[in-house]
C-alpha cells in the first residue's frame, strides 16, 4: 500500500494523541506480527491532524488542572485495584476450599496467586471482564499451579496442533486432584504447595 501525500507516522508512546489521532479521521495503524503477539509500529495520518492534535494535547498538559485530573484518575484506579485484589484473593480462596488443617496454607496461598495474577497489564487470565471472577480464580489458580508445581515450564512440547492444549489439561487434572487432598484434610507429604510458595514466603 501506499501511503497517501501528507501522511505523517506516529509512532507509538503516548496512547492519548494516538487515540485522538485515530478518532479524528482517516488513519491506518501499522503492526508487526512477532508469533502470536503483535507490536504496535506506529499510526500514519495527515501529518496536519498529527500536527494539530499534538498542539492541542500539549496546551492541555500544561494546564494546572490537567495535572490535578491525572493525579485523582491515578488515585481511583489505586483504589479499584486494590479493592479488585481484595475481591479476587477471597474468589481464590473460595475456591481452594482447603479443610481448616490447612487455613494456614490457603490463604498464604491465595495470596500468592492474587499477587501474580492481578496486576495491571499482567495479560493474566485475573484480569478478563468476559467471565466471572469466580471462573477467573479457578482459571488463575490452576495455572499457577501448573507452572509452580509441576514440570510445565521443563517439557518440550512437540509442535503439533493441539499438543500443549492437550498437556495443560492433562496437567489440570493432575492440579485438581492435589487441591482434592488438601480439601480433604489429608496429610500432604513433602507438600509441593509449600515448596511452592517457600521463595515468597517471609517466615
Amino acid at each position: 500500500m501506499t501511503v497517501p501525500q501528507g501522511w505523517a507516522l506516529l509512532p507509538p508512546g503516548d496512547a492519548a494523541l494516538t487515540r485522538r489521532v485515530k478518532a479524528a479521521g482517516p488513519s491506518w495503524v501499522v503492526k508487526r506480527k512477532r508469533g502470536r503477539k503483535e507490536f504496535s509500529l506506529g499510526v500514519w495520518a495527515p501529518a496536519d491532524t498529527i500536527e494539530r492534535l499534538r498542539s492541542a494535547l500539549e496546551a492541555e498538559r500544561d494546564d494546572p488542572k490537567y495535572a490535578r485530573r491525572l493525579e485523582s484518575a491515578r488515585a481511583r484506579r489505586s483504589a479499584e485495584q486494590e479493592q479488585y485484589v481484595e475481591t479476587f484473593t477471597a474468589a481464590v480462596a473460595s475456591f481452594l476450599a482447603f479443610a481448616p488443617r490447612h487455613a494456614i496454607l490457603q490463604r498464604a496461598l491465595a495470596r500468592a496467586i492474587a499477587e501474580h495474577a492481578t496486576p495491571v497489564g499482567s495479560g493474566t487470565v485475573a484480569r478478563t471482564e468476559r467471565i466471572p471472577v469466580e471462573r477467573r480464580a479457578e482459571a488463575a489458580t490452576i495455572a499457577w499451579l501448573r507452572h509452580a508445581t509441576t514440570e510445565y515450564d521443563e517439557l518440550r512440547i512437540p509442535r503439533v496442533k493441539g499438543m500443549r492444549r492437550e498437556v495443560r489439561r492433562m496437567l489440570a487434572s493432575r492440579s485438581r486432584e492435589l487441591l482434592a487432598r488438601y480439601r480433604r484434610g489429608d496429610a500432604v507429604e513433602s507438600c509441593p504447595l509449600r515448596k511452592a510458595l517457600s521463595p515468597s514466603r517471609e517466615d
